[in-house]
Parts: C-alpha cells; structure tokens; sequence
C-alpha cells in the first residue's frame, strides 16, 4: 500500500467486509481532529486541506461548536416538526437576516435541500405561471447530489449510468453560456438551477456578468433561479454565500456542507412569495431543523458573521493561497493547465491524472482531494494560515519536482 497503516489494518479490512463499497477509501482510519489537524489511528499527524470537502468551514471540533453541541445534548436531542423548535427558530432568523431570503426549511444533506428545491419550484410554477410547468435548466458539469431527482439534475453523464431511467424534467446546457439559457427555454420550464462555482465539476467559476445574465432571463420568462450553493455557500469563496459576489439574488437557494460546522444539516432558503406554495402536508422531514443540528449550525452562523473576521480572513488567505498556486503554476506549465476558483474554494487543473498526487501528499501528512479525475480541489477550514499553505505549496512543488 502506499501508506503505513499497520495500527488500522484489522479496522480497515472489517470496512471492507461490512461496508457497502460505496468509495474510494485511502488506506487511514482518522480518529482526531483540531482546527486544521488531523491524526489517524498510528498517531499520525494531517494537515488537512479537504475539510470534509468544505464542510469543516471552522476547523475540526471548534471550541463553540463543541460547546453548543455538549449543551444541546443535555437538554433537548430531538423531538418532531409537529411542535416549535427554539434552536431551528433561531437558526432560520439567523440565516433569513443575513441573506435574500423570507423563509427557510431545514432538511439534513445538500441532497435533500435540493430535493425540496425542485418541488418547491415546480409546485410554485404550477400554482402561479402555468400548470403545465415543470421543466428545470442545469448546466453541464453540475453536481446537485446522489438522490435520484437530484441526480438528474445533475449534468455529468456518467453519474447517471446504471440508474437509468431517470426523473424526467431536466435540460442541460453549457455552463457559462446564457444564449445556451435562453434557446433552451420551453413552454414547461419553471425555473434555471446552477452553481455558482461549479465544485464536482472541476472547481468551474463563471465569468463576471453570466449569472446578473441568467438572473435577467429568468425575470423576462417568469422563471424562477435557484442557486446550489450546497459547497459554494458559509463563507467558502470569501462571502457568506457566493450569489454576494455576482451582484444578483436568487428565488430559492440551497445549503449543507458547512452550514452545521461537521454536523448534518441542509437548508431551503426562498423568497416569500414562492414559499408560500409550500403548505402543511407539502413537504417534511422528520430530521429537518433537528435541535443538536441546529445548536451547532446556529454556532458556526455566528462564528461565521462575528465582525466579519472569518470572511475577511478567508478573502485574504485564499488570494494568498490563489497566488501561490499561479506561481506555482508558472514554474511548472508542463504539468499545470489552470489555477481557479474563489476564497477557500480552489482547483488547480492538471494535465494527468490528480489522484497520484493526492497520493502523494498523504504521504508527506497533507490531506488533498482530486474531482473530475485530474483537478485537485483546495477546501480547506477557512482558518487556515499562510504557514500552513506555505507548507503545501513545498510539498506540491517537491512532488512535481519529481
């Protein structure tokens, strides 16, 4: 193997044999972490620039999250959306204060947010414009989840082989290109959904005016825009969620990944006018907006905003990181295609396949990750430090070196 795991042998040959083969596994049993470290089951040590592919947006078992959960956990673990739960409440007005939103849902993955995304939308339509309405424009190159409506949203073909057939309602057209929009619309489309960075798509930002475009298309149509920002949104590119960078807002928006600091949790922001046709019976979730969920989510939130300093930083640290990435792709051209991305969201294209260098890393005690088969993807903690870059960017460069 390519990595020393004699402590975790017996733990990983029992994942093997009970576990659905679901993943590409390294070889390491990770068993702590703290802020940008982790350790594995031998004791050794991990930068870690994956974050649970942007989900750790804090770090690892940061000190208010911690705390939240503890004090969650010994007063209220779960009860059912059939009462008021006091954390959710505060969550939703934590997050309808600081975004376009009226209303949200709470759900407890990137998947199921949008799920509830393309009901609300359809239902919305069919209520509002048309009954006919239904159809939904993504991009190629998308990613919007494993569920089977979600994944037919998806425009990458081959996460749709062997789930055939899929749920109906769904065009795909280039990423990046409004005209493409625009020709695509029919008499049954209800809304545009996209990414604003495109994350399993290879870390794919769009050009400065393609979103203000597709928000002006989605006006002249009476369509409605929802917005993925399952990776994009708390805080990874810079801003707390990445539509601030683009000058436009959304009708519906969905959230997960860091959204709970580390733990499950996904959101369903919308307009009020469209939330409205979301009525008793529409559309639950027996976990959704659970209070240990929720505590740790409403923790990180207000992390997060405190003075703006996170946002600030992360700004800041991803230029750095950006700029280091260009030169380091300007000393190595044969090997690097592209540098992109935004914040702590970055992805660098190469010209072979990314997973021996992601190898590689692990070896040295640097935890990286490959999408799209040869772009390794930054999304480390938004607390990581120019030192801790620095040390990454050694690493790449020895190991292009090579």
């Amino acid at each position: 193997m390519l990595y020393s795991y004699a402590m975790d042998k017996k733990l990983i040959d029992e994942s093997k044999k009970y576990l659905m083969n679901t993943y590409n596994r390294a070889p390491i049993v990770l068993r702590k972490g703290r802020g940008m470290k982790v350790w594995d089951s031998t004791g050794k040590e991990y930068l870690d620039f994956v974050g649970g592919v942007a989900v750790n947006c804090l770090g690892h078992c940061h000190p208010k999250v911690v705390i939240a959960l503890q004090k969650q956990a010994q007063r209220l673990i779960h009860v059912s959306n059939l009462y008021h739960i006091e954390p959710q409440i505060r969550l939703g007005k934590l997050l309808v204060e600081n975004s376009f939103a009226d209303r949200v849902f709470f759900c407890n993955s990137g998947a199921e947010a949008i799920e509830a995304a393309i009901k609300l939308a359809r239902k919305y339509a069919k209520e509002n414009v048309a009954p006919n309405k239904y159809e939904i424009i993504t991009a190629q190159g998308s990613f919007h989840g494993r569920t089977l409506a979600a994944l037919s949203a998806t425009g990458q073909e081959k996460f749709h082989k062997g789930f055939e057939p899929l749920v109906p309602g769904f065009r795909y057209v280039p990423f990046n290109d409004a005209d493409a929009v625009r020709k695509a619309i029919t008499a049954e489309t209800c809304a545009i959904m996209l990414e604003p960075i495109q994350g399993e798509g290879g870390v794919r930002a769009p050009s400065d005016n393609y979103l203000k475009e597709v928000r002006r298309i989605c006006d002249e149509n009476r369509l409605l825009l929802v917005l993925d920002e399952v990776q994009t949104g708390m805080g990874r590119t810079g801003k707390l969620f990445a539509y601030e960078h683009f000058g436009i807002q959304p009708d519906i928006m969905a959230l997960a990944k860091g959204l709970g600091g580390g733990v499950p949790i996904g959101a369903l922001l919308a307009r009020e006018h469209v939330a409205a046709s979301f009525q008793p019976g529409s559309h639950a979730s027996t976990f959704g907006g659970n209070p240990l969920a929720c505590a740790s989510a409403i923790a990180t939130v207000e992390t997060l905003l405190e003075d703006g300093f996170m946002l600030d930083h992360c700004r800041r640290i991803g230029q750095y990181f950006k700029d280091c990435l260009e030169k380091l792709k300007k000393d190595y051209s044969s090997y690097i295609i592209e540098v992109r991305g935004a914040g702590l969201m970055l992805g660098m294209e190469m010209t072979k396949a990314g997973d021996p260098i992601v190898e590689s890393c692990a070896r040295t005690g640097i935890l990286i990750n490959c999408t799209s088969g040869n772009v390794l993807r930054f999304t480390p903690p938004l607390i990581v430090t120019e030192k801790e870059i620095d040390h990454l960017i050694d690493a790449l460069e020895e190991i292009l070196g090579r």
